[in-house]
């Protein structure tokens, strides 16, 4: 749905755009404003993706009155004016109806800011699909362990953090469980996704999508429990954690 607003100072003609706007079910008339200044009030408010601006009226003009937007919209010009054609074209606008129009003209130019508002809104799913199956993927992604005598597959947005203990490392697995494996934590530390896990001091690693807060030296965890944050690595943590 394609939300619009129509500013004439004419009231016959405003009528006549209006009357267009609502048989065309594609577009949603939000408001019918007798003047830029109307406008500018609704805008403030509303949210709007096109408006049929008429050029020739008082206190201020169409043209001023797009050169002054600082929102988004598409621009559709009405007026009897047809010298004020190229002055339209220059600001963007996307069409240009000279009064009087037929509903046929009319529909011709809203069809081009409907489609276009339609290859956005397919554009904007299409990135929200891909950023959903990313993530998705990142939640569902798996590392091998091995741990007491068999290989493991765990899920690595259920780890909550790494411990080094010597020669081993145990994984903080959601659920309070812990896996230990024989494992430098140095080496553990690249088959993670970097996106999602940081060294944070010498003998941890944790899962940044676990952290509760920071204080004094103490990373808090979504569990409950804290591991502390080695002042070697608390300059990129705290750039990170800012973020």
């Amino acid at each position: 749905m394609v939300r619009c607003i129509a500013i004439d100072d004419e009231p016959l003609a405003l009528r006549q755009i209006k009357s267009y706007i609502e048989r065309n079910d594609q577009l949603e008339l939000v408001a019918s404003c007798r003047s830029a200044i109307q406008a500018r009030e609704i805008l403030a408010k509303e949210s709007v993706d096109l408006i049929f601006v008429d050029i020739n009226m008082p206190d201020l003009n169409g043209i001023d009155f797009v050169r002054q937007l600082t929102t988004n919209q598409y621009i559709i010009f009405t007026t009897a004016h047809s010298e004020y054609a190229l002055e339209g074209f220059k600001l963007n606008a996307i069409d240009y109806l000279l009064k009087p129009f037929t509903r046929d003209e009319f529909e011709k130019a809203t069809q081009k800011v409907i489609s276009l508002v339609d290859l956005v809104d397919r554009c904007h799913a299409a990135e929200s699909a891909i950023a959903q199956n990313e993530a998705e993927s990142a939640d569902n992604e798996v590392i091998s362990v091995k741990a007491d005598y068999k290989t493991q597959l765990v899920k690595v947005a259920d780890i909550i953090y790494l411990e080094s203990a010597g020669e081993y490392v145990r994984l903080h697995i959601e659920g309070s469980s812990t896996i230990t494996t024989l494992f430098r934590l140095k080496n553990m530390e690249t088959s993670l996704p970097q996106d999602s896990f940081m060294r944070v001091h010498r003998s941890y690693i944790v899962n940044l999508k676990r952290i509760a807060s920071y204080t004094k030296g103490r990373i808090f965890l979504d569990n409950g429990e804290y591991i502390p944050l080695g002042e070697n690595y608390k300059e990129a943590f705290l750039e990170r954690f800012d973020k």
